[in-house]
């Protein structure tokens, strides 16, 4: 296989520091999808510090080296899962660090279907959170889903879920695969949010909108994202290109 072309993001399972207090670790490829056709989607999770507190957003896989990697750099007390596709892996969080409050978007309950039995907290708000001292917070509202999107301030990140994905094509084996994203607007360098997640958003359009100038507002230096080539640099012209199909 050529330098670069494997599906994932390696090395999988560790911390890479991104900015001061924030980590990014890429986990395991999962199949998404209709049954005929399961899409690639790499996996990735974000961790920011504030003091000595974790905030884990979309968790991946935590097998034992990361847990003690994890333990190194603070002691995670907020596991977020920002939209109700990402959930599967805070069962394993919770079991490893219970101390830690869960939150969780709308109708992840519904779709885990009682995978996650611990006690958690509404993420439905753009407020009253015990990380908005370094960290905004903003819903953004659709029929489907809420995805909850948030910007560290003292590094000017925003972290996003499902709101922009950006698949490579050369990680990408199956050529109907590749096919698929680039007529579903989600292949790099052009990844913007899939088109069928903005028909979902249709009844709701004036709303994000607003939340995208917002975003964009806040001037961000970098844009993480749960699947695919992530945006090192230039994270406001970026939302720009990516919800250009919107403003």
């Amino acid at each position: 296989m050529r330098e670069g072309t494997e599906p994932t993001y390696q090395p999988l399972n560790t911390l890479k520091a991104v900015a001061d207090d924030l980590w990014i670790v890429d986990g395991p490829v999962i199949g998404f999808g209709m049954r005929w056709l399961k899409m690639p989607f790499p996996t990735r999770m974000t961790v920011i510090r504030i003091g000595g507190d974790l905030l884990i957003h979309s968790p991946t896989p935590l097998p034992s080296s990361l847990r003690a990697e994890i333990r190194t750099i603070g002691t995670p007390r907020w596991i977020i899962g920002p939209n109700r596709l990402h959930y599967w892996w805070i069962p394993d969080w919770t079991a490893a660090f219970p101390e830690a409050e869960v939150y969780l978007a709308p109708r992840i309950e519904e779709q885990a279907r009682g995978r996650i039995d611990v006690p958690h907290r509404p993420l439905d708000q753009a407020g009253g959170y015990p990380w908005d001292s370094a960290i905004d917070t903003l819903p953004v509202r659709g029929s489907f889903m809420t995805e909850v999107v948030f910007f560290h301030r003292p590094s000017r990140t925003l972290v996003l879920t499902d709101l922009i994905e950006n698949f490579e094509a050369r990680k990408v084996r199956s050529p109907l695969a590749r096919w698929a994203m680039r007529l579903g607007g989600a292949l790099a360098p052009d990844g913007q949010t899939p088109r069928d997640m903005r028909l979902t958003y249709r009844r709701q359009r004036l709303q994000v909108k607003a939340a995208v100038e917002r975003m964009i507002a806040w001037k961000p230096e970098r844009v993480i994202i749960a699947h695919g080539r992530w945006f090192e640099t230039d994270g406001e012209a970026e939302l720009r290109r990516a919800f250009r199909w919107l403003l």
